[in-house]
Formats: C-alpha cells, sequence, structure tokens
C-alpha cells in the first residue's frame, strides 16, 4: 500500500502561521497536521505501507528541512519516501499527477489539512473508496451522490440546488491507482480545465464512466486545519481524542510554580509556568514562558512568552513576545506585542 500526499499549497487562509512553516507542518496538539495525517492513516488501513510520496511545491519554502522531517516521518513508518515538486498551482489532478511514478498498486490519496477519525475497512467491491462526511451545509462542499446500490453515482461541487450532504473530505482509496493515473494523463494531455485546474474530479469521472465501482467510506470526525478557527477546534478535538485513551501529554521537564494545568493539554519539552493557568485545550509548545497569564483553548508554539495576558481561542506562533490584555488572537513567528 503507498501513501500519496498532495501538500504543495501555501496555506494563506492559515496565515501569519504559514508565512515561515509550510501549513501541513503546523503543529496541532503538538504534531505537524501532516505527521498526524499519515501516521492516523498507516494505523487504520489495516496493511503494511511501503511507500509515502509527498508532493512539495517550491523548493524555497519546502526547503531541505521539509524535505528532512518528511522522509523521517515515512522511515519510522517502515516505508520509503519519495518527494515530488508541484511548482505550479494547476490543480488536485495536476499535483498528483506531479507523483506519475509513484502512481501505481493499491494507495490512499488525503489531502494534508485535515485529520480524521474513520473506519478504513476497505469494500472488496469496490474499486475505489472515496472518504465522506455527512454535513449541515451540503452547498459549501462537494459531494457526493449515490445510486440504489449504494455506488457513488455522481461528483457534484458546491450544488446550488440540493443533491447530497454527504460531503468529499480528501481522502480516497484506489485498488489500482494506476487507472486513476491513466485518466488524468487524459484530461492533462485534453487541457480538460474546471475553475482554472486540473482537478481529480475529471479523473474519477472518467474512471467512473468506464465502469469502475466507487464506494463511500464513513468518517467519525472530520478535524479540518484550513483556517484559524477550526484549526483551534481541531487541537481541542485531538487533544480530546487522546484523552479518552487516557493521554494527557506533560512532558516530565515542565517547570510550574504556582500554576495549574487543566487537562487535556499538550505541554512541550522545557515548558515554564509561573502564576499561570494553562487549559483545558492548550497546547504549548517546546521551550515556552508563561507568566501572570491564563491560556484556554489555544495553540501557542514553541520558544514563545506570554505575560500578564488572558489567551482563549487563540493561535500564537514561535518566538513570539506578548505582554498583554485578554483578546483573541492570530499572531505569526517573531512577533512582539507589549501592551
Amino acid at each position: 500500500m503507498k501513501i500519496i500526499v498532495p501538500m504543495a499549497g501555501r496555506g494563506s487562509r492559515l496565515r501569519p502561521h504559514t508565512l515561515t512553516v509550510p501549513k501541513p507542518l503546523v503543529p496541532v496538539a503538538g504534531q505537524p497536521i501532516v505527521h498526524r495525517l499519515v501516521k492516523d492513516i498507516a494505523e487504520v488501513v489495516g496493511v503494511k505501507i511501503d511507500e509515502i510520496a509527498f508532493i512539495l511545491g517550491d523548493p524555497a519554502f519546502f526547503g531541505d528541512d521539509v524535505v528532512s522531517s518528511l522522509t523521517e516521518l515515512a522511515e519510522g513508518l517502515g516505508a520509503k519516501a519519495s518527494i515530488y515538486r508541484q511548482l505550479n498551482p494547476l490543480g488536485t489532478g495536476h499535483a498528483i499527477m506531479c507523483a506519475k511514478d509513484s502512481l501505481n498498486g493499491p494507495a490512499v490519496i488525503a489531502y494534508a489539512d485535515t485529520l480524521i477519525q474513520a473506519d478504513f475497512d476497505l469494500n472488496p467491491a469496490a474499486d475505489a473508496v472515496i472518504w465522506v462526511k455527512q454535513v449541515d451545509q451540503p452547498e459549501a462542499y462537494g459531494v457526493v451522490k449515490l445510486d440504489e446500490n449504494n455506488s457513488i453515482a455522481e461528483l457534484v461541487e458546491k450544488p446550488s440546488e440540493f443533491v447530497s450532504d454527504l460531503a468529499v473530505i480528501g481522502i480516497y482509496y484506489f485498488k489500482n491507482v494506476e487507472d486513476l493515473r491513466e485518466e488524468l494523463q487524459y484530461v492533462l494531455d485534453n487541457n480538460i480545465i474546471h475553475g482554472g485546474e486540473y482537478q481529480i474530479n475529471d479523473g474519477i469521472l472518467r474512471m467512473m464512466s468506464k465502469g469502475k465501482i466507487f464506494k463511500t467510506g464513513q468518517v467519525e470526525q472530520w478535524m479540518d486545519c484550513g483556517n484559524k478557527k477550526v484549526t483551534v477546534q481541531t487541537n481541542a478535538q485531538v487533544l480530546q481524542n487522546e484523552f479518552e485513551k487516557g493521554n494527557n501529554h506533560v512532558h516530565s521537564s515542565l517547570l510550574a510554580t504556582s500554576s495549574v494545568v487543566i487537562p487535556p493539554c499538550f505541554i512541550g519539552e522545557n515548558v515554564i509556568l509561573m502564576n499561570s493557568v494553562v487549559g483545558p485545550y492548550a497546547s504549548i509548545g517546546n521551550g515556552t514562558e508563561i507568566t501572570n497569564s491564563r491560556i484556554e483553548n489555544s495553540i501557542i508554539q514553541h520558544e514563545t512568552k506570554i505575560s500578564n495576558a488572558s489567551i482563549k481561542d487563540s493561535m500564537i506562533g514561535s518566538k513570539v513576545n506578548y505582554n498583554g490584555l485578554a483578546r483573541d488572537l492570530s499572531l505569526g513567528d517573531y512577533t512582539t506585542i507589549d501592551e
């Protein structure tokens, strides 16, 4: 089994946190998003992962440190790491075809801006599986329409009239991913473009027109990391999931003076708390110092200093200095605010 991870986007909706760090490497509950995604898939897919192919963007942004991190991730799961580049943002179908040399055999394709809790029992009658989640506002998503056999009959992007409430979450399984490769090659060769881009859906629709059977997989949780608000919500959900498994990740090096940690939380190495309350649902990165403050439902990255603040529902980057009041914050790396 292979895992194919397109992750070339710059993550503009998560700025300023993606000005210095690619969105898939932004930590949520102490681990980069893409690390959690790949580990979760490898854990539940039920077969050995032989290769993980990452499709990255411009080397000036997705540099050697990113490659090293992803290589270590794959090798830690006993898989080969393959690195490909999408230098122009030409769509999901184009991104996948940048990894053309790895598109053979069974494969999961997963976009690196979402986390899931899902059942990965693969339907033996299916040539492919598209994971979906029932949503309240299907007009905001791409959705699938099922036929009388509960196979996928249509893919509709942001329907103006009700078609289905089963939203596509961006995770796919192909029994033979070379079938998708062949159809996406046709899409590229014939310049089939929607929304100015080459789309994976056009390859899928061509597979369906040739009789390939697509089934749905259901997710228990779909946790988005597209912008600051939903990333903070996802952080809280991941911490809750871990806590329910008996895990509360507070590193033993924590130095806490007249302070309280309310679980669930993630607290990294060499964190200092003085006269502060942290949690619930707070993630605090390595080497961060918090003084005379209250931190709740927030993500704070590494080597940041927070003092005299009451912070909730916030995202704060690395090497930030913040001395302030109560605030809903979104601060990028290296910011200094003294109020």
